[in-house]
């Protein structure tokens, strides 16, 4: 999760030079997604120090409901934040897909992946393979992109 962090960024150069409104709106995405990914390493760092720290499933429960309630930590780290990760990582491929600096089935995959999430966390390593799938660059550039351009733009 943490290496979103690095590829938020990339996505965000992937926009390229373009409007104000398209740079500012692939700025928006970014920072979204960017407290998504942070929202999410936090749940997990809070997950496995609680598990480190407990003897049993009594004791986690009363290190979650401690952690759990400091006002403002379950929106932010457990309801609201790691939505944030999803939204601006679908906002930003769509964009990209509508400027065609990615394919089209690139968005459709990350929604997959997040259905699949919401669906049971049983199902994350799909979801894991959902979400590397979106981000293998393709074997060739898209038909619109030139050679320069498809360098730039390795997630086609």
């Amino acid at each position: 999760m943490s290496l979103f962090a690095v590829v938020f960024p990339a996505l965000r150069r992937m926009a390229g030079p373009t409007t104000r409104a398209g740079r500012l709106s692939a700025s928006a995405a970014t920072l979204l997604g960017l407290a998504g990914t942070l929202a999410v390493v936090a749940q997990a760092s809070i997950d496995l120090v609680v598990g480190f720290r407990a003897a049993d499933r009594p004791g986690m429960e009363r290190l979650f409901d401690e952690v759990q309630s400091h006002p403002g930590v379950l929106p932010a780290v457990y309801t609201v934040g790691p939505v944030l990760f999803y939204v601006g990582l679908v906002w930003l491929l769509v964009q990209l897909a509508v400027r065609r600096r990615v394919s089209p089935w690139r968005p459709v995959m990350v929604v997959l992946g997040t259905v699949t999430t919401a669906v049971s966390l049983d199902l994350l390593p799909l979801a894991a393979l959902l979400f590397a799938a979106v981000l293998i660059p393709p074997a060739r550039p898209l038909p619109s992109a030139s050679p320069a351009s498809s360098a730039r733009h390795p997630l086609g």
